[in-house]
């Protein structure tokens, strides 16, 4: 089995840590990839996502879930749950949340592709379920993302 590159720190994991007040993307990070020639799946299942609606204030719960293929790095779940917890005192559309931690993962870890939905709770009488998905430009990956995306049903 490999070993942690000892030269790859992480400065939540296993530490302490205050919470971010507000969105707080530069909390995420990564490790490299220990198996970059397999194509596999990372999901995520976030069930106690909470951000604001940017007009009234009220709180919006969700789960969101997180459906990657990594490429040379993964993200570290301990700064991605730190990471999710920012968006709490965040106003912030449903549809603008699922896009702002999409390209947030694709800015760090480059991965070969990535969904994320957001199954919000209902408000009003009315469910919202976003999605947005990215292939890599160039690749199967980048046709992959164009017919789940139209295709996709919640």
């Amino acid at each position: 089995m490999k070993k942690m590159n000892p030269k790859e720190t992480f400065t939540a994991l296993g530490r302490k840590v205050d919470y971010k007040s507000d969105y707080a993307p530069e909390t995420l990070e990564t490790f490299a990839n220990r198996h970059p020639e397999n194509d596999y799946r990372v999901r995520f299942n976030c069930p106690e996502f909470t951000s604001l609606c940017p007009i009234t204030g009220q709180p919006d719960f969700a789960t969101i879930v997180i459906d990657y293929i990594p490429d040379l790095r993964l993200v570290e779940s301990k700064s991605l749950k730190l990471y999710l917890f920012s968006f709490r005192n965040h106003g912030a559309f449903h549809e603008d949340c699922v896009n702002l931690i999409m390209k947030d993962l694709i800015r760090v870890m480059d991965p070969k592709y990535i969904e994320v939905t957001g199954l919000f709770v209902p408000r009003g009488g009315i469910s919202i379920h976003p999605y947005c998905n990215y292939g890599r430009p160039g690749t199967g990956y980048e046709t992959r993302a164009v017919q789940r995306l139209l295709g996709h049903q919640t």
